[in-house]
């Protein structure tokens, strides 16, 4: 692989006109695309396999024209102090709003009187109009959209407090300047590093145009594949991040290059084929990981996951053509005067160690107390952890200032908290002698059961079905409504039993739940598959056992603990207001599964920076230790840039008005902390100390049964070695063995 990547990286900067015309063309069409194409608000929601889809199925079949996947909103009135909303001037104007709606969208399925439906508050200080679409959230014209908006100015005008609810009029998610902030921390971090303005722009630049065509073309997709509005942002969280760590390792292994007389091309080509390897396999992993999401069997995972993988895809194959193109552009000025000389001087036997040297010499003195230190920190923050309650956010996650969050805390005010989350039962009687008796006693028996309110059941025409709509006592996100779902489950089936119908549990609330269910259940088993995937990869990698395991088991310890302060953070509250976490509730179901996708790609990319380089020096001759060393001499500086860049970018979206996108930025900010600054700076080579020659041990059966794939660039050190560049330059610096250098340096 690394010699192909060397022949693609001398070609791409000869050719770097055709190259650079070929993105841009790229980036052109699919803005092109993402312009003229309509954005999805929401994408539809559906759990395969779960009792909730199943109940939605059915009344899909069993009452047509019901719209059952259409919009809801409610518009919520709060009279003002010391009147009621029956008082006949309020009630004149809320009378009128019902027609104003009915009349006022050809979307609009049906308008409940909240006079006629009995959705009065029991003090008559509130009320509310529940109004249904024939078309989902995502179908919504913005004429629709208006006229909902607009219903209730008049009402304002005369004193009530008006505010509306559902998905009707669906929040689009913002990050605001925050992740701007981000990036410039990105850069300056860069500037620091390369100490040159074009070494630190040209990775931003790079990463932006990837980036640039991913969201576009996710965004070009969107209302044909059904993405939601989640997925760009997600998509440009990772894609963002990832672009510029890989452009970064290729522009810092081609600067060293350099700095070792190279000619610019013969870098290029040097850089693509050993930096270059490392980012095609960090890469890999990471959109294995994310597409592997598929197996949860969640259609909006599975999207999420495809769209974010193809992003880094991009990131991936410009870091191979695009960055050695900018090089060529670039020129002698991707290294500064200063720059040349340092690195020089750091490579001068007289050198004076630098911050990795003296750190990898000071875990080599005290391996046992790095290791209990970072192992025992970090199982300290995942204590959280145990306490793990997973959900789907509602309208009381959103920010206080919407109108959902206001008409959401108005109607629990009013009502009680289980108005915000109504449970929908459905009776399938198909199969059962007397389908009326059987949902007289499904209604009875919920009743039994400690809820709020049931309103009677409501049959189809042919009379073989009925929904019965149910208020719990307690919000949508609680444990106590999540126990009542289970309570009418367990006694629908005692009553299909003797009765013969079968009792389903769906609506938004119910859907959630088995949401967070069905994501429990795949945890584990997803968490196997990624850790199994990360030990094989890395005993290809490495040539090693437990160099692989010790890979994997301080992943598992850095995502343990991230998630720990996520639970810490998001569901108990500590340092809550830091973070803008307005309310705390259950972690969001899919956070964890996609954080470990994420983090176990980032988690390879130090992983494999870090440790060929101490490989590739023992290979050489070096001892255990010497080669941890010069490991840490030319790998930590570039690896300690990344993570922070990494940390910048993904806690810019900690800022965004969406729940979800905040605490994943956060999961992923404070899950690349850990792994990069204890597990692979601190633990990793106090257990390579500990360690010795032992952990690079591989059977001699196993090393011949394993495919090489030459990720640290050996095969290409020889053939450099025996044969003459292409450009017929001494580019070995004259010294005729330049191809003896170690190649693996970034």
């Amino acid at each position: 692989m690394a010699t192909f990547l060397y022949k693609l990286g001398r070609l791409t900067f000869r050719r770097r006109r055709y190259v650079a015309l070929i993105w841009v063309a790229l980036l052109a069409l699919a803005g092109f695309g993402a312009a003229s194409a309509s954005t999805a608000a929401s994408s539809s929601f559906s759990i395969p396999g779960t009792e909730a889809q199943r109940a939605f199925d059915l009344l899909e079949q069993r009452f047509p024209g019901s719209n059952a996947d259409g919009a809801t909103a409610r518009v919520v009135f709060k009279a003002p102090e010391g009147e009621k909303v029956t008082d006949a001037e309020n009630k004149g104007e809320i009378t009128g709003i019902v027609k104003e709606l009915q009349s006022g969208s050809d979307q609009v399925a049906g308008v409940a009187d909240p006079f006629e439906a009995q959705a009065v508050s029991e003090d008559g200080s509130t009320a509310y109009i529940s109004v249904s679409y024939k078309v989902n959230s995502m179908e919504l014209t913005d004429e629709t959209r208006d006229a909902l908006e607009g219903v209730g100015k008049d009402a304002e005008s005369s004193g009530m407090k008006v505010e509306i609810g559902g998905d009707a009029l669906q929040v689009m998610p913002h990050t605001g300047t925050a992740e701007i902030i981000g990036v410039a921390i990105a850069a300056v971090v860069l500037v620091i590093t390369f100490g040159s303005l074009i070494a630190a722009g040209l990775p931003l630049v790079t990463a932006l145009v990837g980036v640039g065509i991913g969201v576009s073309t996710i965004t070009a997709l969107a209302s044909v594949m059904d993405l939601g509005s989640t997925t760009s942002i997600l998509a440009m969280m990772i894609g963002l991040a990832v672009g510029i760590d890989y452009a970064l390792f290729i522009v810092s292994r081609y600067r060293a290059e350099l700095a070792e007389g190279r000619e610019r091309e013969e870098a290029a080509g040097r850089a693509v084929g050993t930096a270059g390897s490392a980012v095609v396999f960090a890469g890999l992993t990471v959109v294995i990981a994310l597409a592997g999401l598929a197996v949860v069997n969640i259609p909006m995972l599975t999207k999420m996951g495809l769209a974010a993988a193809g992003t880094v895809s991009i990131a991936v194959l410009i870091a191979l053509t695009l960055v050695p193109a900018a090089l060529g552009f670039a020129g002698k000025r991707i290294m500064g005067r200063k720059a040349r000389k340092a690195a020089e001087a750091e490579n001068s036997p007289e050198a004076k160690p630098n911050m990795g040297t003296r750190w990898a010499r000071f875990v080599l003195r005290k391996p046992v107390w790095v290791m209990l230190v970072g192992v025992l920190g970090l199982g300290v923050v995942a204590i959280p952890a145990t306490s793990l309650e997973m959900g789907l956010p509602d309208d009381g996650a959103q920010p206080k200032s919407t109108t959902q969050r206001q008409a959401y805390d108005t109607l629990s005010d009013g009502f009680g908290p289980g108005f915000n989350g109504p449970l929908l039962v459905v009776v399938d009687g198909g199969n059962s002698s007397d389908p009326k008796d059987a949902a007289d006693q499904v209604a009875k028996k919920i009743e039994s059961l400690g809820v709020a309110a049931v309103v009677p059941p409501a049959f189809n025409k042919a009379g073989d079905a009925a929904t019965i709509t149910v208020i719990p006592k307690d919000r949508p996100s609680s444990h106590a409504t999540e126990e009542v779902v289970h309570d009418i489950r367990d006694a629908g089936k005692d009553i299909k039993a003797d009765t013969g119908a079968e009792v389903l549990v769906t609506g938004a609330t119910a859907m959630n739940i088995d949401f967070s269910q069905k994501m429990n259940d795949a945890l584990l088993p997803y968490l196997a598959l990624v850790v199994g995937l990360a030990f094989l990869l890395l005993m290809l990698v490495f040539r090693s056992i437990l160099v692989p395991l010790k890979a994997a088991l301080g992943f598992l310890l850095s995502v343990v603990a991230a998630l720990g302060a996520v639970v810490a953070v998001f569901q108990w509250g500590w340092l809550g207001s830091l973070f803008g976490v307005e309310q705390t509730g259950p972690i969001m179901s899919m956070m964890p599964i996609f954080m470990i996708g994420v983090v176990f790609g980032l988690a390879m990319d130090y992983e494999v920076f870090l440790v060929t380089r101490m490989r590739e020096a023992y290979v050489h001759g070096e001892s255990p230790g010497q080669a941890i060393v010069t490991g840490f001499k030319h790998g930590a500086r570039v690896v300690t840039a990344a993570a922070v860049i990494m940390i910048a970018v993904f806690s810019g979206f900690i800022g965004s008005s969406e729940q979800m996108v905040k605490m994943i930025g956060f999961s992923l900010a404070v899950a690349v902390l850990f792994d990069a600054f204890v597990v692979r700076m601190a633990i990793v080579p106090a257990v390579l100390a500990l360690l010795g020659r032992k952990a690079w041990w591989l059977p001699r059966w196993l090393d011949r049964a394993l495919p090489n794939v030459d990720v640290e660039g050996e095969k290409l050190q020889k053939q450099l070695t025996e044969e003459p560049t292409a450009s017929g330059s001494d580019s070995d610096g004259g010294d005729g063995h330049g191809g003896e250098r170690e190649l693996v340096r970034v």
